[in-house]
């Protein structure tokens, strides 16, 4: 009895045990704020292991953000995981299917914001099927706003200031055929205390009587911007150019803020 114990202690083993390659793989399998919140105090072997390239390239591939042409390019996996697995559309309710939840509608002139579908009176399709609705304007000047706070949205203070994703707006635009529409575009990046650290803002969009009515995308990028970045602020609106009762102003949808790697 004693040799046959002894002879099971000799193979007894842990998880510490096991090779690199196996425990990258395991630990791969958790959810990052685990690895970093908990398996990296593990011990030392465990902190070594979650600090490395090939793990968080591995949660890359399983979860299908990585491709081969990425390697060179990548300087820091963990935080291009991170980046991928936060990045979606920050604007709420962008298509009007929750009426005007979560925008705040800061003028409402003439006969006021409204909600039509596609591709509406003298109008067109949206290129993107999946979009039904759209926001319209009045004769009265019309503009709506949503302020992102970042770190609700998963962007912590040190990622933003020392990363400095690249953050992308998108918005889409168009007129009716039989009447001249103005469409204007805001959006800024704001620090802690409101402050403007960098501002989008072209020039107004005027669309002539007898256009094609066609959907026409309006998009920048941020990048390389002050460090202190805390809240977006995305403002988009505008009238019709002919003053007619009713909702012959610009009609506007599927507007987004994504921040993370271009390259997806």
């Amino acid at each position: 009895p004693t040799a046959r114990h002894g002879s099971c202690q000799s193979v007894m083993t842990t998880i510490c045990h096991l090779p690199e390659d196996v425990l990258v793989e395991l630990l791969s399998l958790l959810p990052a704020q685990d690895l970093i919140c908990t398996c990296r105090l593990v011990c030392r072997l465990w902190r070594y292991v979650v600090d490395l390239t090939t793990l968080w390239k591995r949660k890359c591939q399983r979860e299908g953000f990585y491709t081969q042409n990425l390697d060179r390019s990548i300087s820091d996996w963990k935080i291009f995981y991170m980046l991928c697995n936060l990045k979606r559309n920050l604007i709420k309710n962008p298509c009007a299917e929750e009426n005007f939840r979560h925008w705040k509608l800061d003028i409402n002139d003439g006969d006021k914001w409204k909600i039509e579908d596609l591709p509406g009176t003298h109008g067109t399709n949206m290129p993107d099927p999946e979009v039904h609705k759209y926001f319209v304007t009045s004769y009265g000047p019309c503009f709506k706003s949503q302020l992102i706070t970042l770190c609700k949205e998963g962007y912590w203070n040190q990622l933003m200031d020392e990363k400095r994703p690249e953050i992308v707006v998108k918005d889409w635009y168009a007129a009716r055929f039989d009447c001249g529409c103005r469409y204007e575009l805001t959006v800024r990046l704001l620090s802690e205390d409101y402050i403007v650290l960098e501002e989008f803002h072209p020039e107004p969009v005027v669309i002539e009587q007898w256009s094609d009515a066609m959907w026409r995308e309006i998009s920048h990028t941020f990048q390389n911007y002050p460090a202190g970045v805390r809240y977006i602020w995305f403002q988009h609106g505008g009238q019709d150019t002919q003053y007619w009762a009713g909702w012959y102003g610009i009609r506007v949808t599927n507007s987004s803020i994504t921040i993370g790697p271009l390259t997806l």
